[in-house]
C-alpha cells in the first residue's frame, strides 16, 4: 500500500468506526435550530435533536464515549430527564450509531431502513480497509425498520425519512423536518470536502450523486441544511456540493476514458475550484478511486 493511501485509509477508520484515542473529556456543544430543534456535536457524526411534548427525538448517536455527554446536553436543552424516546438512524456506520446501545438500554425505540439494521447485526468485512466489524450488541439495533419510506408525527411536526439507495452506503436516509423546514442529510453531506462512499457497503459515486440531487429537488433557500460532518448549511452550499459530485464525475470518466490512471487524474487535480475540498480525511485520489470503482 503507498504512503497516500495508507494515510487515507488511517482516517478514513479514525473518522468512521471510532478507531480513535483521547484523552480529553467528552464534550457536546448545542446550537439552536428554531423551533425546537437542536444541533448537537461531539466528535462523529452531527446530531438533531427534536424536544417537545411526545420526547426526545434523536437523528444518530455519534460515538459511545459520547452518549453521556450527549445526556447531560439533553438534560440541560429540555430541562427534563435528558432522555431520548426515539432514534433515528442515518446509516450503519459507527460515528453515526456507537450510541445507540446506550439510548437502546434506556428503552429509545431504534428507527432506521432495512439494511442499516442488517448490516449492524452481521459481521461485516471492510475489504478495503482489510478490517472486520462485528456485529453491534442487541441494544443498539433497530427496532423498527423501513424499505423505502416512513414518517414519525413527534413534537408538533412531521419528520419525513426517506431511503435513498447505493449513495454513501445502501442504507442511507435523510430526515426532513417538515414544519421547520430542516433537513438532516447524514453522510450524503460532507460539506465543503470530497465525501466518502463505502463501496463494501453499497456506496456508489453516482448514486451518491443522484441522491444528493432528489434533495435538492425537495428543498428551498429557505431550508437549513444538516450535514453528516461539518457546518450548517444552506441549499446554495448543497447546490454547489452537487455541482462538485458531478462535474467529479464527468472529468473522471472522460479521462479514465482517454488512458489516464487514478493517480494521473489525482495528481492534475479536478479544478481550481475544488482544490481545497481534499484537505478532510478523504483526499483528491481517494475521491477519485471511488468515481473510477464506481463508473
Amino acid at each position: 500500500m503507498k504512503p497516500l493511501q495508507f494515510a487515507v485509509l488511517i482516517l478514513v477508520l479514525i473518522q468512521c468506526f471510532g478507531l480513535h484515542a483521547e484523552d480529553t473529556p467528552p464534550q457536546v456543544s448545542s446550537t439552536a435550530l428554531g423551533g425546537n430543534l437542536y444541533l448537537l456535536q461531539g466528535r462523529g457524526g452531527n446530531v438533531v435533536a427534536s424536544i417537545g411534548d411526545d420526547g426526545i427525538v434523536l437523528i444518530d448517536t455519534d460515538y459511545a464515549r459520547y452518549s453521556s455527554a450527549y445526556h447531560e446536553a439533553l438534560k440541560g436543552i429540555s430541562n427534563s430527564d435528558g432522555l431520548a424516546r426515539f432514534v433515528i438512524n442515518t446509516h450503519w456506520h459507527g460515528d453515526h450509531t456507537e450510541g445507540n446501545a446506550y439510548w437502546g438500554e434506556r428503552n429509545a425505540v431504534i428507527l432506521a431502513q432495512d439494511n442499516v439494521r442488517n448490516r449492524m447485526s452481521t459481521r461485516q468485512e471492510l475489504k478495503a480497509f482489510d478490517r472486520v466489524v462485528e456485529p453491534s450488541p442487541r441494544a443498539a439495533l433497530p427496532l423498527v425498520t423501513f424499505a423505502d419510506a416512513m414518517a414519525l408525527h413527534a413534537n408538533g411536526e412531521t419528520l419525513e425519512i426517506q431511503h435513498l439507495p447505493t449513495g454513501h452506503t445502501d442504507g442511507d436516509s435523510v430526515v426532513f423536518f417538515t414544519a421547520s423546514n430542516v433537513v438532516h442529510m447524514g453522510d450524503l453531506y460532507f460539506k465543503d470536502r470530497f465525501p466518502f462512499v463505502d463501496l463494501s457497503s453499497g456506496g456508489n459515486a453516482l448514486g451518491y450523486a443522484q441522491s444528493v440531487a432528489a434533495v435538492l429537488a425537495r428543498i428551498d433557500e429557505n431550508t437549513t441544511v444538516v450535514p453528516g460532518h461539518g457546518a450548517l448549511a444552506t441549499e446554495a452550499d448543497l447546490s454547489r456540493y452537487h455541482r462538485m459530485l458531478t462535474s467529479s464525475i464527468d472529468l473522471v470518466r472522460s479521462k479514465l476514458a482517454a488512458g489516464e490512471t487514478v493517480a494521473d487524474i489525482a495528481e492534475a487535480g479536478l479544478g481550481d475550484e475544488w482544490a481545497g475540498w481534499g484537505d478532510g480525511f478523504i483526499n483528491t485520489e481517494a475521491w477519485v478511486s471511488f468515481i473510477a470503482a464506481s463508473l
